[in-house]
């Protein structure tokens, strides 16, 4: 093999390698590439109301009904650049989808959320994870982490990130 036919193999096969490891970022929204695995019963955590009371974060998950968690925060703009479909979601399918955001306890205090509340109120409840229990169970590594959960409680989507269509997966878990 002389030394261009190895240069161009060796390239091939570093561009096959790069395509194979960041795959699976680019797939990530839908996949479950992220938090937990598809089919995985959602795990419930105890965080606080923004009341500071023990609260556990299924019991906002009405019975039935998929359900959406975000794992969010006041500092994170990707979290803000969702709200719009968020809102969206509440506004069109909140009778008949659990909306849930969960403040993460990093760098943002509840007197923050309740200020960010004041300007914005969604309608649905934001919980506060001052101790970290959601996102461990929910392996949440960062925000603008979303979780759908389908209506019998098991993962069905998972994405991070501004690029997740949230109306087409709820579209999809609500029927229509």
């Amino acid at each position: 093999m002389n030394q261009g036919t190895y240069l161009h193999a060796a390239r091939a096969a570093a561009l096959a390698l790069a395509f194979m490891v960041l795959l699976p970022f680019g797939a990530q929204a839908q996949s479950g590439g992220v938090s937990l695995a598809l089919g995985t019963p959602g795990p419930n955590a105890e965080l606080e109301d923004l009341d500071g009371n023990a609260v556990r974060l299924l019991d906002f998950v009405e019975p039935g009904k998929p359900a959406v968690i975000e794992f969010w925060a006041t500092w994170c703009e990707q979290c803000e650049a969702l709200q719009p479909q968020l809102d969206r979601l509440q506004a069109t399918w909140g009778d008949r989808v659990s909306v849930i955001a969960v403040a993460v306890g990093v760098s943002q205090s509840v007197r923050r959320v309740r200020r960010h509340l004041e300007e914005h109120d969604p309608g649905y409840p934001y919980l506060f994870d001052a101790r970290g229990a959601a996102v461990r169970a929910y392996n949440a590594t960062t925000t603008s982490i979303v979780v759908m959960l389908d209506a019998k409680g098991k993962v069905a989507y998972t994405g991070v990130g501004t690029d997740q269509d949230l109306v087409s997966a709820v579209r999809a878990l609500a029927g229509g």
